[in-house]
């Protein structure tokens, strides 16, 4: 039975699970470890977690460990992790890459005297980070992937994933490979749109302050939501841009390609075809 989880980033995800978990009703101790003491410290004052990680001991007798950080560092704390708990232990992550963790986690986990390893990704968050913009209802009603690893699940992943669904998530199975190729589309390379914009956007009105002054007075909503996702930090899309490096170049590719294509087009009857055609994908997102 689930009664001691200790979280590891206590920033946006990390600090909206610890807050889902008790808003789920779940009564244990929650404790949290993070470098950055500012996020610590508010991760405390918003209840999400309990009290701080005091050396190892405490990670040796958590029950469940979450590894809420940007995926080098996950795959930095799986290696430090494996060699000092027991089977009887489970380790989960919230990565936005999946293939590098499993591959790693087939080495180092679920083997008869290994601890367990789940590897997860939570489809939610903001384009800003921080403990202070967390909230337990960040997960309700988002999609909580997993990879699991082969063979027979084990009771602690089976509590894990009543708990996830209990935050109100859609939980789902997914091959690692075939998340990695999905969120590139889904979620990677509107990312990187989004951040290409607003660069773009900078250096094309930065040098001009009384043009850019008109520029933002005149931009309206499609300006903010298409620009939204360029205040996203670089610390975590470093390691997403590094784990998932040949699907992110793929969906780029073809985003290039279809750019090229409407460039081509703004005189011809084909221009009105791409629009039906995102019409039609934007009427199938509503249903």
């Amino acid at each position: 039975m689930i009664e001691r989880i200790a979280i590891i980033g206590t920033g946006l995800i990390g600090s909206s699970i610890g807050l889902a978990l008790r808003a789920a009703g779940f009564t244990g101790s929650i404790a949290g470890l993070d470098t950055n003491e500012a996020e610590l410290n508010e991760a405390c004052r918003l209840g999400a977690i309990d009290n701080t990680l005091a050396g190892d001991a405490t990670l040796l007798a958590a029950d469940v460990i979450i590894l809420a950080i940007p995926v080098m560092g996950i795959l930095d704390w799986m290696k430090r992790l494996a060699p000092v708990l027991s089977p009887y232990q489970l380790v989960t992550d919230v990565g936005s890459t999946k293939q590098k963790i499993a591959e790693l986690a087939a080495e180092l986990y679920n083997g008869p005297s290994q601890p367990r390893f789940l590897p997860g990704h939570p489809m939610a968050g903001k384009e800003s980070g921080g403990a202070a913009l967390a909230e337990a209802r960040l997960l309700n009603g988002a999609t909580w992937l997993f990879t699991p690893l082969p063979g027979p699940a084990a009771e602690l992943d089976l509590e894990w994933r009543a708990l996830v669904a209990r935050f109100g998530c859609r939980v789902l199975d997914m091959d690692p490979a075939r998340h990695d190729v999905v969120c590139a589309w889904v979620s990677h390379l509107p990312q990187m749109v989004s951040t290409a914009m607003a660069a773009l956007l900078e250096d094309e009105f930065a040098h001009a302050p009384e043009v850019a002054g008109d520029f933002l007075a005149i931009g309206g909503r499609a300006l903010r939501e298409m620009t939204r996702l360029g205040a996203s930090p670089y610390s975590m899309w470093r390691d997403v841009a590094m784990t998932n490096t040949e699907a992110v170049d793929a969906t780029l590719f073809a985003l290039e390609q279809r750019l090229a294509h409407l460039r081509e087009n703004l005189r011809t009857p084909e221009l009105r075809d791409e629009f039906h055609r995102a019409n039609a994908f934007r009427a199938r997102q509503k249903t």
